[in-house]
């Protein structure tokens, strides 16, 4: 069976939209939650894809996010491995801090609704052909400059990059394809979460395009799905059960 492991980053946000797509092309996804104290994993072995959530503060901010070290080696061993990885909000910031770029911690909250527009290098890609055009939500927390040679596929209104593919198989998402509006009320209600001033507004303007949101999902997912050949499982290790005989 495919199975991907998902890093969640707070209780707030996890796959959201994109569970109920991918349990219909039954690929199943493992939880792992760095959050409440979990050991992030360190090999790919058992899985067929690495997927990294969103988050609630930047990515340099390591006293409140101490695993960030512990992820990006695994961003490099999936890649190696030639495993798919997709980062969306903070994870997207991962991939590009995995590939040298510059983390910085303003603005706190990069939370907007804008017009995606695919770049030049974007001109091919799925991914970026699947959003052109439409108005998503972007969320996230500080920023990353791209390393130099970096091109992104997708940007915002003003030019900022929100989505790259640095190779094939990986690609980090600002946009937010994944979130439903009770997952934005959630984020409000999460004990000690800081969120934006305009999260009422964010709110508001997500669940008046919930239906076009639904079908911008859908056409990230079949980008995700074929540009990064998702739906192929990969090799993996068996696992053995030892039993362990007394006299």
């Amino acid at each position: 069976m495919i199975r991907f492991v998902v890093i969640q980053h707070t209780y707030a946000e996890f796959l959201g939209t994109f569970e109920a797509q991918l349990e219909a092309r039954d690929i199943g996804f493992t939880y792992v939650r760095p959050v409440t104290g979990q050991d992030v994993i360190g090999s790919a072995l058992q899985y067929d894809a690495l997927w990294m959530l969103g988050g609630s503060y930047p990515v340099d901010d390591r006293e409140h996010c101490p695993w960030v070290d512990d992820e990006l080696r695994l961003v490099t061993i999936f890649q190696k491995a030639r495993r798919p990885v997709v980062g969306i909000g903070f994870g997207a910031h991962l991939v590009a801090l995995s590939r040298g770029g510059t983390p910085r911690g303003e603005p706190f909250h990069d939370a907007y609704w804008t017009t995606a527009h695919a770049t030049a290098g974007g001109r091919s890609d799925p991914l970026a052909q699947a959003v052109d055009g439409r108005r998503v939500l972007v969320m996230a927390n500080g920023r990353v400059e791209l390393p130099a040679g970096m091109a992104p596929i997708v940007v915002d209104d003003e030019g900022r990059w929100i989505a790259i593919r640095p190779d094939p198989l990986t690609v980090g998402m600002l946009f937010r394809s994944e979130l439903k509006p009770g997952m934005i009320e959630d984020m409000v209600m999460e004990e000690d979460r800081p969120v934006p001033d305009s999260i009422g507004e964010l709110l508001e303007e997500a669940r008046a395009r919930w239906g076009e949101l639904q079908e911008t999902a859908d056409r990230v997912m079949v980008a995700l799905v074929s540009s990064l050949d998702l739906m192929h499982e990969r090799r993996k290790m068996p696992v053995f059960s030892m039993t362990v005989k007394r006299d």
